[in-house]
């Protein structure tokens, strides 16, 4: 009985020989990222900014125009109403500048509550000062910085160090291309992202495992093959495992992103992009790295004893 097979086992796909494209293309997205970071900023959400969220239940489906015309009249500052979960919920996120005055907070949504009055029910208040905002944008970086370096420990203590390297630059080279993207964009960008970027490190590092593993077994198995054949090859005899894992994960990440809500879209947006840049990292990214500094082709410790035992003179037989 035949299996169904959407993709061929062993495709002859050519990467290493589009690497230095890639490769530009790459650098090109990080310098804008820097230098969009440096001039236009990311787009900080309450968790990073500081903030009011309230999250409210109206008496039947809510009416978000109208809401964000009532309080718009307020003069509240920044206010964001968006409806989640079911059709009577509605989020109200309003922004506090750093240098508001203490109690500034309390007099907000003091004020909200007295404009909706009892046509609301409040299910849930969160007040986020500056100094736990400032706080929490330090943690969140600290927390990325050390997943990549963790992993860089690990997959140089599990492969090589040559390995170890492609898959930090892979890794910072996605972090980096989403920053790219939400920067570009202006998303907003809060706590849930960060946990998004670490489930992205996780997934592509995932993805990178496999392939160098791949990698090793081919570098052990064709010592006299050229690097980029070898690499061709691991990488094709593993594409239809990446691309059936990417499938799959995508049809999870897409259902939650049209059926999920208001409050997830960010998270499963965030995901969905790190499903296909975490891919395009484990090819075009730790590839070009190992061909450009090498990595060895026998991990047996006796690559060289065959050429030395070769070189001594045969001993004669003792006599007896």
């Amino acid at each position: 009985m035949k299996l169904l097979r959407l993709f061929p086992d062993q495709p002859k796909l050519h990467f290493v020989r589009y690497r230095h494209i890639a490769v530009g293309l790459s650098i090109a997205v990080i310098l804008a990222a820097f230098v969009l970071l440096f001039t236009r900023g990311l787009n900080f959400g309450i968790d990073f900014k500081g903030g009011i969220a309230m999250e409210v239940t109206t008496s039947g489906p809510a009416d978000v125009s109208g809401l964000r015309e009532q309080l718009g009249g307020l003069n509240l500052g920044e206010v964001t109403i968006q409806q989640f979960g079911a059709a009577d919920d509605v989020l109200i996120r309003v922004s506090q500048p750093k240098d508001a005055p203490e109690g500034t907070d309390q007099i907000i949504v003091g004020k909200i509550k007295a404009a909706l009055g009892d046509k609301v029910q409040y299910q849930k208040v969160d007040i986020v000062g500056p100094q736990v905002s400032g706080e929490l944008v330090n943690q969140g970086v600290i927390a990325v910085v050390l997943a990549v370096c963790l992993m860089f420990v690990y997959i140089a203590f599990r492969f090589e160090w040559q390995f170890g390297l492609g898959a930090v630059l892979g890794l910072a080279h996605d972090v980096l291309a989403t920053v790219f993207v939400f920067s570009v964009f202006q998303l907003e960008f809060d706590l849930t992202t960060i946990a998004a970027l670490l489930t992205i490190i996780g997934y592509s590092m995932n993805d990178k495992v496999v392939v160098f593993d791949r990698m090793r077994e081919n570098l052990r198995k064709y010592k006299k093959m050229d690097l980029g054949e070898v690499i061709d090859l691991s990488v094709n005899e593993t594409l239809s495992r990446t691309l059936m894992t990417a499938l799959t994960t995508l049809i999870a990440l897409v259902s939650l992103f049209v059926f999920g809500g208001e409050v997830v879209r960010i998270f499963t947006f965030t995901m969905i992009f790190g499903v296909f840049v975490g891919t395009y990292s484990s090819i075009y990214i730790g590839a070009p790295v190992l061909m450009a500094i090498g990595v060895k082709r026998d991990w047996s410790g006796n690559a060289k004893k065959p050429a030395a035992d070769a070189a001594k003179p045969a001993k004669s037989p003792k006599k007896a």
